[in-house]
């Protein structure tokens, strides 16, 4: 915990929300901690204060969580985004190569935060079953362990997970930077004989190496109905892409599970909370992205800079209250709208990078903001 008095109560707040068992998507409740978020970062990090004057905004004058100045992650890459002192860092995560150079990193004083987000999330989009009854399931990660990648936030999520929710026989099937398909097949088969179902979590571009490998052995596995696949991730800086629509069709035709199975993640290093596809937890509703009660998303006219109206593809923008210890108010760079009480992704805004990166220098970066 923080050694702020004030962050410590806001903490507290925020973690007492995060463990009740029962979601409640308080808009008042939620309203009052992202404001009191905002007002502590604007007074803690000296980059986000200049930010959030450039735009006139600043505590007392931002009435609810909707105005409050999101930076582009762009900006991660361009400067340290913390609202603590830099000698109490404890951890950080850093974001994958993409096209430029430059990596990003969230700065970290706690995990808790963290945690106390990514699990009941996890739990509740990925094993809704679990949500309800408890226990625990078999989890296979097509992914570094954290030991092995311990600046990756996907790693450390997983590993979360596995530790608190992996039944025996869970883990990791990357090693050495290297897919470990022979034991991965070892624990399909497995799985297919004993007709035990398993959750098969990764990046997009692991299942697509997966996939190819067993082709190329003409291996085709029916796993369990109740098993699932879990996927997060692009294809930023890999040699091959594959549309969503054809990864989930080689999945149920290799691994045997339907579309209605795979549970896309959306995640990304900047940000400390998740959100995960509707289908297991709502499967007779639209496909949509859905988050816990202390995150919220708005989509943003990109051209207006005001919020979308529904169904307009638009800027989407996060405020997550895990990311007290950073910056809650995130503009992600992606487009997406809104799905009644979610949204979809559509893609990738046009020019993101470099215009989060031209921000970034431009508003953030000045003497003495390092």
């Amino acid at each position: 915990m923080s050694a702020d008095p004030a962050r410590s109560e806001l903490d507290a707040a925020i973690l007492d929300w995060m463990r009740e068992p029962v979601w409640n998507y308080d808009e008042t409740r939620f309203d009052a901690l992202a404001l009191e978020t905002f007002r502590h970062q604007y007074h803690h990090c000296e980059v986000y204060r200049r930010f959030c004057d450039g735009r006139g905004r600043a505590p007392g004058g931002v009435e609810t969580w909707r105005e409050i100045p999101a930076v582009p992650t762009g900006a991660f890459k361009e400067t340290a985004l913390r609202s603590f002192p830099a000698e109490r860092t404890e951890h950080r995560f850093r974001t994958s190569g993409t096209s430029t150079a430059v990596r990003g990193t969230l700065y970290l004083d706690t995990l808790e935060l963290y945690e106390a987000s990514l699990l009941p999330s996890f739990r509740r989009f990925v094993f809704p079953e679990l949500d309800e009854a408890g226990g625990r399931a078999a989890i296979r990660v097509l992914a570094p362990s954290a030991r092995e990648s311990p600046e990756s936030s996907l790693s450390h999520m997983f590993e979360v997970a596995v530790a608190q929710l992996g039944a025996i026989g869970s883990g990791f099937d990357v090693e050495g930077g290297e897919l470990l398909v022979d034991r991965i097949l070892t624990n399909l088969v497995e799985s297919a004989t004993s007709e035990a179902p398993i959750a098969l979590c990764g990046t997009a571009f692991s299942f697509i190496h997966l996939i190819d490998h067993l082709s190329q052995r003409g291996v085709m596995i029916g796993l369990p109905p109740a098993s699932r696949v879990m996927e997060t991730g692009g294809f930023k800086g890999q040699s091959r892409e594959m549309p969503r629509t054809e990864l989930y069709s080689e999945i149920k035709r290799v691994l045997g599970v339907p579309a209605e199975r795979i549970v896309n993640q959306y995640g990304m290093t900047e940000l400390g909370s998740q959100f995960y596809d509707s289908v297991l937890r709502a499967p007779t509703e639209p496909r949509r992205k859905l988050g816990p009660p202390w995150a919220r998303v708005v989509i943003i006219d990109p051209e207006t800079g005001h919020e979308a109206v529904t169904g307009q593809v638009g800027t989407i923008c996060v405020v997550d209250l895990a990311n007290t210890g950073s910056i809650a108010a995130i503009e992600t760079g992606d487009l997406g709208r809104a799905v009644l009480d979610g949204f979809e992704v559509i893609g990738r805004e046009p020019g993101a990078e470099a215009r989060g990166c031209s921000i970034a220098a431009d508003e953030l970066l000045g003497r003495g903001s390092t």
